[in-house]
């Protein structure tokens, strides 16, 4: 198994290569300067020049990319155009907080769908499956945007149980640096109260982001769980006079979280892409409000790094996921 993770880490590297050619490649061919944005305003055509030759944008493409590329493989990624600090401290500091949201959104979406999934395909043709087919459909029809707008209408503004923005109240400090969750770092330092309060923020913007995801999970393990349910090892447990709960927690249960937790898996990169627009709405101060003011100001830079940044995390959950994998299913295992 060890073996398997080390060829697997080496398989993101080129991943990770292509991922940054097909980024750098769209961010030059488009449109936006980003020697204009870090001028300003009121920069002249000559100050502009200058710092287009300083920067090296004057340069041929695959000399621009070599550049990036040799300082990014020494953790330097340039200075961001938009905080005027390091992209790589920028990323540093706003990473815990997406990875915090994006966890709690598969959290919610991982044991809810499955056990609305498992319900939904022991209890077949049933009112319950009935409802959760058409809430799966409705989920995934739902633009994550609006219905944001609409939780914080409800919850925020009208019945005012949770807060409509940001991680923590207003003068409330932050735990101690440990996880970079604030919610975990507040339980292992002790300090209940902003562990409640930081998890009264996150309940919001993890459930949007969660919905489309929490569906889809439900949809795939009700399919596993019928299928399961009419196999033959099923119908031998209940032969040998196994009560039905027996069968489906143990057996027909393990045998369905094999699809589910693939899905799992792949959510992950839509989490992400969905808490662009997420974190910008709740005020969530991680990397896709830091994605979106780049790209905005043209800080190619930063929309670079964070690019590097989200598929290397995206690769290690992959590689997390095939473990999981293995340790569900045995002939997975044997191939690892």
């Amino acid at each position: 198994m060890i073996l398997f993770v080390i060829r697997r880490l080496i398989l993101i590297v080129p991943t990770l290569l292509g991922l940054l050619v097909l980024t750098f490649m769209m961010l030059r061919m488009g449109a936006g300067d980003p020697a204009a944005a870090i001028a300003g305003d009121n920069a002249t055509p000559e100050q502009i020049a200058r710092i287009r030759e300083d920067l090296g944008l004057n340069d041929p493409l695959v000399i621009q990319f070599w550049d990036y590329l040799s300082h990014a493989a020494r953790g330097d990624f340039g200075v961001s155009a938009y905080t005027n600090r390091a992209v790589g401290a920028d990323i540093a500091l706003r990473l815990p907080a997406t990875l915090e949201l994006t966890f709690f959104a598969l959290l919610i979406a991982a044991v809810f769908g499955i056990a609305f999934g498992t319900l939904a395909g022991v209890w077949r043709n049933s009112v319950f499956d009935h409802v959760t087919r058409v809430v799966s459909v409705a989920g995934l029809a739902t633009a994550s945007f609006w219905f944001a707008i609409m939780l914080q209408l409800i919850f925020s503004m009208d019945l005012q149980v949770l807060p409509l923005r940001g991680r923590l109240p207003t003068g409330m400090p932050p735990p101690p640096f440990i996880t970079g969750s604030y919610v975990i770092d507040a339980l292992f330092t002790g300090r209940f109260e902003t562990a409640w309060e930081a998890l009264r923020h996150i309940i919001l913007p993890a459930f949007t982001i969660s919905l489309g995801g929490l569906a889809t999970v439900a949809r795939f393990t009700r399919s596993s769980v019928i299928s399961s349910m009419q196999s033959e090892f099923a119908s031998y447990e209940r032969a040998v006079g196994y009560p039905e709960r027996r069968v489906v927690l143990p057996y027909v249960l393990r045998n369905s979280l094999v699809t589910p937790v693939t899905q799992i898996g792949l959510l992950f990169g839509a989490f992400v892409s969905s808490a662009v627009a997420v974190e910008a709405i709740f005020d969530w101060p991680g990397l896709g409000s830091y994605l979106v003011n780049a790209i905005f100001t043209s800080d190619f830079q930063a929309v670079l790094a964070v690019t590097l940044v989200i598929g290397l995390v995206y690769g290690i959950v992959n590689i997390v996921v095939d473990l999981v994998h293995g340790l569900l299913d045995p002939r997975v295992a044997e191939r690892m």
